[in-house]
Protein backbone atom coordinates (compact mmCIF):
# COMPACT_ATOMS: atom_id res chain seq x y z
CA UNK A 1 0.00 0.00 0.00
CA UNK A 2 1.22 3.49 -0.87
CA UNK A 3 1.24 6.12 1.87
CA UNK A 4 0.28 9.69 1.01
CA UNK A 5 0.12 12.45 3.62
CA UNK A 6 -2.91 14.74 3.65
CA UNK A 7 -1.56 18.19 4.45
CA UNK A 8 -0.16 21.40 2.99
CA UNK A 9 2.32 21.84 5.86
CA UNK A 10 5.70 21.61 4.14
CA UNK A 11 7.58 21.01 7.41
CA UNK A 12 5.47 17.93 8.12
CA UNK A 13 5.87 16.71 4.54
CA UNK A 14 9.65 17.12 4.64
CA UNK A 15 9.86 15.31 7.97
CA UNK A 16 7.82 12.34 6.76
CA UNK A 17 9.55 12.26 3.37
CA UNK A 18 12.87 11.87 5.19
CA UNK A 19 11.71 8.44 6.42
CA UNK A 20 11.69 7.16 2.85
CA UNK A 21 8.19 5.79 3.42
CA UNK A 22 6.13 8.60 1.89
CA UNK A 23 4.81 8.03 -1.63
CA UNK A 24 2.85 11.22 -2.30
CA UNK A 25 0.80 14.11 -0.96
CA UNK A 26 -2.84 15.16 -1.12
CA UNK A 27 -4.00 18.72 -0.59
CA UNK A 28 -7.33 20.51 -0.85
CA UNK A 29 -8.54 24.12 -0.57
CA UNK A 30 -9.15 23.74 3.18
CA UNK A 31 -5.59 22.52 3.82
CA UNK A 32 -4.11 25.28 1.67
CA UNK A 33 -6.15 27.86 3.59
CA UNK A 34 -4.89 26.40 6.87
CA UNK A 35 -1.29 26.72 5.65
CA UNK A 36 -1.89 30.44 5.08
CA UNK A 37 0.37 30.61 2.04
CA UNK A 38 0.08 31.28 -1.68
CA UNK A 39 -1.53 28.28 -3.37
CA UNK A 40 0.86 28.02 -6.33
CA UNK A 41 3.92 28.66 -4.18
CA UNK A 42 3.13 26.01 -1.60
CA UNK A 43 2.12 23.47 -4.24
CA UNK A 44 5.43 23.99 -6.06
CA UNK A 45 7.36 23.54 -2.81
CA UNK A 46 5.48 20.34 -1.97
CA UNK A 47 6.19 18.94 -5.44
CA UNK A 48 9.88 19.42 -4.77
CA UNK A 49 9.73 17.49 -1.50
CA UNK A 50 8.32 14.24 -2.91
CA UNK A 51 8.80 12.43 -6.18
CA UNK A 52 5.33 10.88 -6.15
CA UNK A 53 1.95 12.42 -7.03
CA UNK A 54 0.88 15.68 -5.39
CA UNK A 55 -2.87 16.24 -5.64
CA UNK A 56 -3.79 19.88 -6.27
CA UNK A 57 -7.52 20.58 -6.40
CA UNK A 58 -9.43 22.79 -8.80
CA UNK A 59 -12.08 25.07 -7.33
CA UNK A 60 -14.18 25.76 -10.43
CA UNK A 61 -17.41 23.76 -10.72
CA UNK A 62 -17.90 23.88 -14.50
CA UNK A 63 -15.90 21.87 -17.02
CA UNK A 64 -14.44 24.86 -18.83
CA UNK A 65 -13.35 26.46 -15.56
CA UNK A 66 -11.82 23.21 -14.32
CA UNK A 67 -9.85 22.83 -17.54
CA UNK A 68 -8.52 26.40 -17.28
CA UNK A 69 -7.41 25.85 -13.69
CA UNK A 70 -5.95 22.42 -14.49
CA UNK A 71 -3.82 24.01 -17.21
CA UNK A 72 -2.29 26.34 -14.61
CA UNK A 73 -1.80 23.59 -12.02
CA UNK A 74 -0.18 21.00 -14.24
CA UNK A 75 2.49 23.51 -15.27
CA UNK A 76 3.72 23.69 -11.66
CA UNK A 77 5.58 20.36 -11.79
CA UNK A 78 5.55 17.02 -13.55
CA UNK A 79 4.22 15.21 -10.45
CA UNK A 80 1.10 17.37 -10.04
CA UNK A 81 -2.08 15.29 -9.99
CA UNK A 82 -5.21 17.32 -10.77
CA UNK A 83 -7.94 16.78 -8.19
CA UNK A 84 -11.54 17.14 -9.36
CA UNK A 85 -14.88 16.55 -7.62
CA UNK A 86 -17.10 13.60 -8.45
CA UNK A 87 -19.65 15.50 -10.50
CA UNK A 88 -20.64 15.27 -14.16
CA UNK A 89 -18.37 18.20 -14.98
CA UNK A 90 -15.62 16.75 -12.80
CA UNK A 91 -15.72 13.42 -14.64
CA UNK A 92 -15.88 15.18 -18.00
CA UNK A 93 -12.73 17.05 -16.98
CA UNK A 94 -11.16 13.82 -15.74
CA UNK A 95 -11.72 12.14 -19.09
CA UNK A 96 -10.23 15.06 -20.98
CA UNK A 97 -7.16 15.33 -18.76
CA UNK A 98 -6.34 11.64 -18.50
CA UNK A 99 -6.74 11.29 -22.26
CA UNK A 100 -4.02 13.94 -22.49
CA UNK A 101 -1.71 12.03 -20.13
CA UNK A 102 -2.38 14.04 -16.95
CA UNK A 103 -2.87 12.30 -13.59
CA UNK A 104 -6.31 12.91 -12.08
CA UNK A 105 -7.58 12.24 -8.56
CA UNK A 106 -11.39 12.15 -8.39
CA UNK A 107 -12.39 13.18 -4.89
CA UNK A 108 -15.47 13.22 -2.64
CA UNK A 109 -16.55 9.68 -3.56
CA UNK A 110 -19.25 8.20 -1.34
CA UNK A 111 -20.64 5.29 -3.36
CA UNK A 112 -19.29 2.34 -5.33
CA UNK A 113 -21.28 3.38 -8.41
CA UNK A 114 -19.64 6.81 -8.28
CA UNK A 115 -16.29 5.00 -8.18
CA UNK A 116 -17.32 2.94 -11.20
CA UNK A 117 -18.06 6.12 -13.16
CA UNK A 118 -14.67 7.58 -12.17
CA UNK A 119 -12.89 4.46 -13.41
CA UNK A 120 -14.78 4.65 -16.70
CA UNK A 121 -13.65 8.28 -16.99
CA UNK A 122 -10.04 7.09 -16.69
CA UNK A 123 -9.28 8.42 -13.21
CA UNK A 124 -5.76 7.75 -11.95
CA UNK A 125 -7.08 7.72 -8.37
CA UNK A 126 -10.51 7.55 -6.75
CA UNK A 127 -10.78 9.03 -3.25
CA UNK A 128 -13.55 7.48 -1.14
CA UNK A 129 -13.94 9.34 2.18
CA UNK A 130 -14.21 6.59 4.80
CA UNK A 131 -14.24 8.80 7.90
CA UNK A 132 -17.00 11.06 6.62
CA UNK A 133 -18.90 7.98 5.47
CA UNK A 134 -18.70 6.53 9.00
CA UNK A 135 -19.77 9.87 10.50
CA UNK A 136 -23.03 9.71 8.55
CA UNK A 137 -24.01 6.21 9.63
CA UNK A 138 -22.50 4.26 6.73
CA UNK A 139 -19.69 1.70 6.71
CA UNK A 140 -16.64 3.31 5.15
CA UNK A 141 -14.70 0.06 4.90
CA UNK A 142 -17.58 -1.71 3.17
CA UNK A 143 -17.42 1.04 0.56
CA UNK A 144 -13.72 0.27 -0.01
CA UNK A 145 -14.48 -3.46 -0.28
CA UNK A 146 -17.26 -2.82 -2.82
CA UNK A 147 -15.01 -0.62 -4.96
CA UNK A 148 -12.18 -3.17 -4.82
CA UNK A 149 -14.54 -5.93 -5.99
CA UNK A 150 -15.92 -3.87 -8.88
CA UNK A 151 -12.50 -2.71 -10.04
CA UNK A 152 -11.15 -6.26 -9.91
CA UNK A 153 -14.19 -7.56 -11.81
CA UNK A 154 -13.35 -5.34 -14.78
CA UNK A 155 -9.61 -4.95 -14.30
CA UNK A 156 -9.80 -1.16 -14.00
CA UNK A 157 -6.44 0.54 -13.50
CA UNK A 158 -7.80 3.31 -11.26
CA UNK A 159 -6.10 3.18 -7.86
CA UNK A 160 -8.25 3.22 -4.73
CA UNK A 161 -6.98 6.07 -2.55
CA UNK A 162 -8.58 5.78 0.89
CA UNK A 163 -9.19 9.29 2.22
CA UNK A 164 -10.66 10.87 5.35
CA UNK A 165 -8.59 8.42 7.38
CA UNK A 166 -9.07 9.06 11.09
CA UNK A 167 -6.96 6.37 12.82
CA UNK A 168 -4.76 3.35 12.39
CA UNK A 169 -7.66 0.91 12.19
CA UNK A 170 -8.77 2.60 8.98
CA UNK A 171 -5.28 2.01 7.58
CA UNK A 172 -5.24 -1.62 8.73
CA UNK A 173 -8.66 -2.46 7.31
CA UNK A 174 -7.93 -0.69 4.02
CA UNK A 175 -4.71 -2.67 3.64
CA UNK A 176 -6.52 -5.95 4.37
CA UNK A 177 -9.12 -5.16 1.70
CA UNK A 178 -6.39 -4.35 -0.80
CA UNK A 179 -6.70 -0.59 -1.27
CA UNK A 180 -3.85 0.79 -3.38
CA UNK A 181 -3.20 4.00 -1.44
CA UNK A 182 -4.19 5.66 1.80
CA UNK A 183 -3.84 9.33 2.64
CA UNK A 184 -3.89 10.51 6.24
CA UNK A 185 -2.95 13.54 8.33
CA UNK A 186 0.63 13.58 9.67
CA UNK A 187 -0.49 12.70 13.22
CA UNK A 188 -2.23 9.53 12.03
CA UNK A 189 0.82 8.40 10.06
CA UNK A 190 3.14 9.05 13.00
CA UNK A 191 0.76 7.10 15.22
CA UNK A 192 1.34 4.00 13.09
CA UNK A 193 4.92 3.82 14.38
CA UNK A 194 3.82 3.67 18.00
CA UNK A 195 3.05 0.66 20.20
CA UNK A 196 3.28 0.44 23.98
CA UNK A 197 5.16 -2.86 23.80
CA UNK A 198 7.72 -1.39 21.42
CA UNK A 199 8.32 1.44 23.89
CA UNK A 200 8.61 -0.98 26.80
CA UNK A 201 10.95 -3.20 24.84
CA UNK A 202 13.30 -0.32 24.05
CA UNK A 203 13.21 0.79 27.67
CA UNK A 204 14.16 -2.71 28.83
CA UNK A 205 16.96 -3.11 26.29
CA UNK A 206 18.47 0.26 27.23
CA UNK A 207 18.30 -0.57 30.94
CA UNK A 208 20.11 -3.89 30.37
CA UNK A 209 22.67 -2.21 28.12
CA UNK A 210 23.42 0.44 30.76
CA UNK A 211 24.31 -2.33 33.19
CA UNK A 212 27.08 -3.52 30.89
CA UNK A 213 28.90 -0.20 31.09
CA UNK A 214 29.77 -0.49 27.42
CA UNK A 215 29.45 1.90 24.47
CA UNK A 216 29.21 1.33 20.74
CA UNK A 217 31.88 3.29 18.92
Amino acid sequence: MKFFVDTADTADIADLAATGLLDGVTTNPSLIAKAGRDFIEVTREICGLVSGPVSAEVVALDHEGMMREAEVLRKIADNVCIKVPLTIDGLKTCKALTSDGTMVNVTLCFSATQALLAAKAGASFISPFVGRHDDNGFDGMQLIADIRLIYDNYDYGTEILVASVRHGIHVLEAAKIGADVMTAPPAVIRGLFKHVLTDKGIEGFLADWAKTGQAIG
